[in-house]
């Protein structure tokens, strides 16, 4: 992986754009709230983002906050801005308001865009400015024109020419989690997103222009930013977007109504769906169901698949490689494991300093080329969790003798029982066979 300057690489927007000269412009891009918005449509919304931000001022390098529901306006913003050179970052929108601060501080945005119903954002932005000088609002009513991010968008020109960007340019940022102390912005590159389209949408997925996606863990994530906006367009797919909560209700709604093809939650998710006792539903549509973010208990597994007919395939990804990098596949699901490793990426185990020994434990190590280049402003923590071109994720794994790979838990999370390791993910697996527990 070369994440350093060079020779020039395509805008990440154009996974949008390549859209319109493969003759999909009329072809459905998103469902939203009932109706149809076409790559025509979407090409078009962004375009207008991109052109409305530089007439504000903002200029490429330039950082925008995005804190916004799923709602077209996320993937018109987020890949209207990278197309002006901006580097958009979105960010959670169920933080408390200090959180923000924080952000906004570490991040020197420029500018911030928050959807009109979330207030601890906006809250934020008034009392710890920064570096920020506009804070826009979409979707809102009765707001002052130079905060009214739909009437500067009305007001800007359709037609956006791709910024050039150079080998290793920053394209967006996420924040991590926070699990190991506060957020820290994860910055990626312009080449990340294709990386993660071919790798796991085409490579694992075999996702095609006729598959309609519905991702229930949010785009903010980068799990979700993937399922719902950048997999989609890479494919000239269409996808569902739902900005309220995703109760098992609403969500069988969407399946049963919208009929998508491909269905991505999480496991505590599926779970809750499972929990569900109102009847029968039906999933005809669905041809796979994907999980991630945290390892999926086999009895959640096998109740999905005995309750609906339907694999899920499991797998890990991370803020910092972007999407999932190890998985199951179609037809090969081996329940309580990730999987193996995913095309264009190499995986390996390291167990003090040392590659561990097939069934060895150790620490799970990646690279590939979606690989974040660092984390903003913590130097140090780079170097210890980047180096080189592998990233050092922090968790506990064996391969076994077929290849897959099983989850042991955090590095820091296990505990001696007898003097002997034990991973709070077996003693969970454990408690979810009795069906009181589950």
């Amino acid at each position: 992986m070369n994440t350093g300057t060079g020779s020039p690489v395509a805008n990440a927007s154009e996974i949008l754009f390549d859209n319109l000269p493969a003759g999909r412009e009329h072809r459905v891009a998103i469902r939203y709230d009932g109706n149809d918005i076409t790559y025509g449509d979407l090409c078009r919304k962004a375009s207008r983002a991109g052109n409305a931000l530089t007439r504000l001022g903002l200029t490429p390098g330039d950082r925008i906050l995005l804190v916004l529901l799923d709602t077209p306006h996320f993937p018109a913003v987020f890949l209207g801005a990278m197309r002006a050179g901006l580097i958009p970052i979105p960010v959670n929108t169920n933080l408390r308001q200090e959180d923000y601060a924080g952000i906004i501080e570490d991040s020197d945005a420029v500018a911030m865009l928050v959807d009109a119903a979330l207030h601890a954002p906006r809250a934020a932005a008034r009392r710890h400015r920064g570096t920020l000088r506009h804070q826009l609002i979409a979707r809102g009513r009765d707001i002052p024109v130079d905060h009214d991010w739909d009437r500067h968008c009305d007001a800007a020109p359709d037609h956006l020419d791709p910024a050039p960007v150079p080998e290793g340019g920053e394209a967006f940022w996420l924040y991590s989690s926070g699990s190991t102390g506060p957020p820290k912005g994860v910055v990626h590159t312009h080449r990340s997103i294709r990386h993660t389209i071919d790798a796991y949408a085409r490579g694992v997925l075999d996702m095609h222009e006729t598959d309609r996606t519905f991702s229930a863990s949010k785009a903010y994530h980068a799990y979700g930013l993937g399922n719902s906006v950048t997999f989609p367009c890479g494919v000239g797919a269409s996808t569902v977007l739902l900005p309220d909560r995703p109760t098992p209700e609403r969500v069988f709604a969407i399946l049963e109504q919208e009929r998508p093809s491909l269905f991505f939650t999480a496991p505590t998710h599926y779970a809750g769906l499972l929990a569900d006792n109102s009847g029968h539903r039906d999933l005809s549509s669905l041809r796979l169901c994907v999980s991630a973010a945290e390892a999926l208990p086999p009895s959640v597994y096998t109740a999905w698949r005995d309750r609906f007919g339907l694999e899920i395939l499991d797998g890990i990804g991370s803020t910092e490689m972007l999407h999932i990098f190890i998985s199951n596949r179609p037809g090969r699901v081996r329940p309580g494991t990730s999987g193996t490793e995913v095309p264009g990426y190499e995986v390996r185990i390291v167990d003090d300093g040392n590659v561990a020994t097939r069934g060895a434990s150790g620490i799970l190590e990646v690279r590939g080329d979606s690989r974040a280049r660092e984390y903003w402003n913590h130097p140090e923590r780079t170097a210890a969790t980047m180096p080189g071109e592998w990233f050092v994720t922090g968790d506990r794994y064996h391969q076994d003798a077929d290849g897959y790979y099983h989850y042991e838990g955090r590095a820091d999370d296990m505990f001696k029982v007898s003097g002997q390791w034990v991973s709070p993910t077996e003693v969970e697996n454990a408690l979810l066979q009795h069906p009181s527990v589950l």
